[in-house]
């Protein structure tokens, strides 16, 4: 599964969007599964069969992954970031509610790759933004595993849309400063 699918990319627009993988899908068929199974051949009363059935997908659908989504928009300067889960839309009867971040694009000074002990399964990875005030926010709650690979990509291509490779003003004003305090060569020599 990849870390991100990009949705849409432009000069001034890239829409990154992430589902649950077919890890988390499978959890939820399994857990579901096993309380059909009690169900079907258990002989308790119908209410307990219920019980099982719904018991059972209640607990799969607390370990379903989230659906994640950022938006870096150049034209309005931010990056908004959301996330929403099954278990928090049913519990609060299908509104539309979403967990979002907003951030502007100016604050963001890096973005990095971060590794991530998952237990029991190894070591998973994320996409991370660094801001200018040392905050850092993770582009998606869940770490990928084993796939290295995908996550470098889309911090790569996070780093070229946002143009975090080139110095920044400050870095050239910097380099200006230092190249002007100092005496050339040709100086020294005369």
């Amino acid at each position: 599964m990849a870390y991100m699918v990009v949705e849409e990319r432009t000069d001034s627009i890239l829409h990154l969007k992430r589902s649950p993988g077919v890890r988390s899908w499978s959890v939820l068929v399994g857990i579901g599964s096993i309380g059909l199974a009690a169900a079907y051949y258990s002989s308790d009363s119908w209410a307990w069969k219920l019980f099982y059935i719904v018991g059972c997908l209640f607990v799969a659908v607390q370990n379903l992954e989230e659906w994640e989504e950022v938006t870096f928009d150049k034209n309005k300067g931010v990056a908004v970031l959301k996330n929403f889960n099954l278990y928090t839309r049913i519990l609060t009867m299908w509104r539309n509610d979403q967990e979002q971040v907003v951030a502007q694009l100016q604050h963001i000074r890096a973005v990095t790759v971060d590794e991530e002990k998952v237990r029991y399964l190894g070591k998973g990875y994320m996409v991370v933004l660094r801001f200018a005030t040392g905050f850092s926010h993770p582009l998606t709650q869940s770490a990928v595993l084993s796939n290295r690979g995908d996550v470098d990509a889309v911090a790569k291509l996070i780093t070229n849309f946002l143009n975090l490779d080139e110095p920044s003003f400050d870095d050239k004003l910097g380099l200006a400063a230092n190249s002007s305090d100092g005496t050339s060569s040709d100086d020294e020599k005369n």
